[in-house]
C-alpha cells in the first residue's frame, strides 16, 4: 500500500519544505488540494524540488473550469514534473458549482464521464496528433489550431476521480485510472456500496480492479497525551458531523440505519447559528467514531491502518482535522514501510 502526504503550508518556503520533506521521509505521493487555494500551483513547486514523489490534486474542481482549462494546466505540471502528475477531479457539489463558481450544473455522473473523456480527446491531440474532434452532450472541443497546441508529452497524466455515490464511483470504473474514496466512507460502506459499484463501471470498460488505484485520506485519531486525544476524537467528530450534513452523502449514514442523524445534522448546519457546528459535532458518538476512523494510540496506528485497509485500498494518506504535529505521522509512515 502506497502512503501520500499532503501540502500543509501556503507560504513559497513552506511548499518547498514540505515538498521535500515528504519526499525525504518516504512518502509515495504529495497532494495539494483545492479548498481555500488553487490546487495545481503550489505542484509546480513541489515539481522543481523533488525527484521522485508523485504529486496529484486531491482534488481540483472539475466543473468549475471547462475541459479545455483542466487539460492545459494538468498537461503543463505533467510536463514541469517529469511525468510524476495525478489529476484528482472531484464534481463538487450543486450549490458550490453553481453560485460560487457561477458554472452549469446538472447530471453530474454523466458529465463526469463526459469531462474525462473529453480531456482524453484533448490530450491526444497534443501527445499524438490525433484531430481534435470531441463532440458530446455536455462538451464540444473541435478546434485546436497548431499555435494553441503546446509540446508532446511523452504520457498524458493519471486521472483520478473523487466519488462516494455509486453513479460517481461506476464513472471512476468505467474512464479514471483510479478513484479517490471520500474520507467520509466506512469500511462496511466501501465493502458493500463502492466496491460492487466500481466493478460495475469496470465490467462497462472491459476492465479489473488491477487496472485502477483506489486511494483514501482516512481519519486517524491519535495524540501523545490525553489532552491530545481528546482535541483529537472532538476534531474529527466535527469534520465527519460537517460532512454527515451534506445530502450528497447522507448515504453512507443510511447504510448504518444512521438516517436520522443526517436530518438533524443537516438541519444545524443551516441554523446560522455559529453554536450549531458544535453541537453538530457532539452528535457523533464513540460507535460512529471508530466506523468513520482508527482510532489508537501512536505506536499502535500502523497496525489499525493494515488491519482495515490492507487489500482494500492502494493508496492510504492520514486525515487528521486537529492540531497536531506532522512528526507524528512522519514516524507512522517509517513504521509502515518496514512493515
Amino acid at each position: 500500500m502506497l502512503i501520500d502526504g499532503k501540502l500543509s503550508r501556503r507560504d513559497i518556503p513552506g511548499i518547498v519544505a514540505d515538498a521535500k520533506a515528504h519526499e525525504a521521509d518516504g512518502y509515495d505521493g504529495f497532494w495539494s488540494a483545492e479548498t481555500a487555494y488553487d490546487a495545481f500551483l503550489p505542484l509546480v513547486l513541489a515539481a522543481e524540488h523533488t525527484e521522485r514523489i508523485q504529486l496529484g490534486t486531491g482534488i481540483t474542481v472539475a466543473f468549475g473550469r471547462s475541459p479545455m482549462q483542466t487539460a492545459y494546466v494538468a498537461h503543463d505540471v505533467q510536463a514541469m514534473s517529469g511525468g510524476r502528475f495525478i489529476l484528482g477531479l472531484g464534481s463538487q457539489v450543486k450549490p458550490h458549482i453553481e453560485r460560487r463558481y457561477s458554472m452549469p450544473w446538472s447530471q453530474p455522473a454523466l458529465r463526469m464521464r463526459e469531462y474525462i473523456s473529453a480531456m482524453r480527446a484533448i490530450w491526444a491531440s497534443w501527445d499524438e496528433g490525433e484531430p481534435l474532434d470531441f463532440r458530446g452532450d455536455f462538451y464540444t472541443h473541435t478546434l485546436m489550431p497548431p499555435f494553441f497546441a503546446p509540446e508532446p508529452n511523452p504520457a498524458a497524466p493519471k486521472v483520478h476521480l473523487a466519488a462516494v455515490g455509486e453513479g460517481m464511483t461506476e464513472v471512476a470504473g468505467e474512464v479514471a485510472d483510479g478513484m479517490l474514496v471520500h474520507a467520509f466512507s466506512t469500511e462496511r460502506y466501501m465493502r458493500e456500496v463502492t466496491l460492487p459499484a466500481l466493478e460495475r463501471g469496470l465490467t462497462k470498460s472491459g476492465r479489473t480492479r488491477a487496472d485502477v488505484e483506489l486511494s483514501m485520506p482516512a481519519f486517524i485519531v491519535t495524540g501523545t497525551t490525553e489532552e491530545e486525544l481528546a482535541a483529537a476524537r472532538q476534531g474529527t467528530r466535527d469534520q465527519i458531523a460537517f460532512y454527515g450534513s451534506t445530502p450528497s452523502y447522507k448515504g453512507v449514514l443510511e447504510l448504518h440505519g444512521w438516517g436520522d442523524l443526517h436530518v438533524e445534522l443537516n438541519r444545524l448546519s443551516r441554523s446560522g447559528r455559529p453554536e450549531s457546528w458544535r453541537e453538530m459535532g457532539d452528535l457523533i458518538d464513540d460507535d460512529m467514531l471508530h466506523a468513520f476512523a482508527v482510532v489508537a494510540e501512536p505506536d499502535q496506528v500502523g497496525a489499525a491502518v493494515m488491519k482495515r485497509y490492507d487489500g482494500l485500498l492502494d493508496r492510504f494518506s492520514f486525515y487528521a482535522p486537529y492540531p497536531h504535529d506532522t512528526s507524528l505521522f512522519d514516524a507512522i509512515v517509517r513504521d509502515l514501510k518496514k512493515g
